[in-house]
C-alpha cells in the first residue's frame, strides 16, 4: 500500500497577502521565497524551496494540503488506491506542477471538499540556506515535513476513512475532553501520523466556519518559543493560548492568531513515534498545564 510521507506544503487562501507574508516573516521567523509563476506568494523554512504558498481569496482559511510520497511508483500506486474508492482524481498540469514547484502532482478532495494534492520531486535549495528574518534557530522540518495542522471535518469516521485506509496514515492517539465556553460540549480529536513527527494531522468534528483551526510550526530551542510569545505581546499579536505543554506529544508551545483568523502553534520538544515500538494511547484532557484560553 502507497502512503504519503509528509505534509510538504499547505496552500492558505488569506485576504490580504502583503499583510500575510510581513506576519510569516517578522513574528513567525519564515523567509520570503518570492512569486509562484501563478503569481502567488511562497515562504519557505528550511531546504525545501517552499513550504507555504499564499493565495490571494477572501476567504481566510485553508486553500490546499500538499502531501509527498517517496517517487513516481508510489505516486501512480496512490492514484490507483483512491480511484479504486471511488475517489476522482486528476492529474495536474506541467504548469501546476511547475507552480507547486514539484516533479509531478495528482489533484483529489478529501470526504470534507477540501482540496489535496499528492506529489514527489519537490524543489530543494540548497545553494542559499534557509535564513530566518529573526534571530532564531531555525525549524523541525526534513522527513517529518512543515509541522502539522488540526482540520475541522464533517464526519469524522469518513475523514479517518480517507486519511488512515486510503493515505496510509497511523493513528497516533485519541483525545476526548470536554471544554467549557458558556456551555460544555463534548470534543473528539484523532491524531494520525505518517512519519516520526507524532501527528501530522489530527481532525475533530469542532465547532466553527473555517476548515483549518491551526498549523504548527516546531522550533528548535524553548528560547524561540519564549520569544515569539513575548514578540507578540510587545507587537500587539492575539495571543489565543498561553504556553503549556500537550498531553499527547508533550510539547510545550503557546497558539497565536493569524490575520485570517486562524491559528499558530508555535511550539518545541514534542515527542517522535517509532512505529515498532508505539500503541495507541486516548486522553481526556488536550494539556498537561498551561494553554489557558482567553476568556
Amino acid at each position: 500500500m502507497a502512503s504519503v510521507t509528509q505534509m510538504g506544503y499547505l496552500g492558505l487562501n488569506v485576504s490580504d497577502v502583503a499583510q500575510w507574508e510581513r506576519f510569516a516573516t517578522e513574528i513567525l521567523g519564515l523567509q520570503a521565497a518570492g512569486e509562484a509563476p501563478d503569481g502567488a506568494r511562497l515562504l519557505r523554512m528550511d531546504e525545501n524551496h517552499h513550504r507555504f504558498i499564499l493565495q490571494q481569496n477572501a476567504a481566510d482559511d485553508l486553500a490546499f494540503i500538499g502531501w509527498e510520497v517517496s517517487d513516481e511508483p508510489a505516486l501512480r500506486e496512490l492514484a490507483g488506491q483512491l480511484r479504486a474508492a471511488g475517489v476522482e482524481v486528476r492529474t495536474g498540469s506541467p504548469e501546476l506542477a511547475q507552480a507547486r514547484g514539484v516533479v509531478e502532482l495528482l489533484q483529489f478532495k478529501d470526504p470534507n471538499g477540501i482540496a489535496s494534492e499528492a506529489y514527489f520531486g519537490p524543489l530543494m535549495n540548497f545553494q542559499e540556506p534557509f535564513q530566518s528574518p529573526r534571530p532564531i534557530s531555525g525549524f523541525e522540518t526534513g522527513i517529518m515535513g512543515l509541522g502539522h495542522m488540526v482540520i475541522r471535518v464533517d464526519d469524522a469516521a469518513q475523514s479517518l476513512h480517507f486519511y488512515r485506509d486510503l493515505l496510509g496514515m497511523k493513528i497516533s492517539d485519541l483525545v476526548d475532553m470536554r471544554m467549557r465556553r458558556g456551555q460544555p460540549f463534548g470534543l473528539s480529536i484523532t491524531f494520525l501520523h505518517c512519519n516520526p513527527r507524532h501527528h501530522t494531522l489530527a481532525f475533530g468534528q469542532l465547532p466553527g466556519t473555517k476548515r483549518l483551526h491551526h498549523f504548527m510550526l516546531q522550533v528548535r530551542t524553548i528560547d524561540d518559543v519564549c520569544s515569539t510569545m513575548y514578540l507578540c505581546e510587545d507587537r500587539g499579536v492575539p495571543i489565543a493560548a498561553t504556553l503549556g505543554r500537550h498531553t499527547n506529544d508533550h510539547m510545550v508551545s503557546f497558539y497565536l492568531r493569524t490575520p485570517s483568523g486562524f491559528e499558530v502553534e508555535y511550539g518545541y520538544g514534542a515527542r517522535v513515534i517509532d512505529d515498532a515500538v508505539w500503541k495507541v494511547q486516548r486522553h481526556e484532557s488536550g494539556s498537561i498545564w498551561g494553554h489557558r484560553r482567553p476568556r
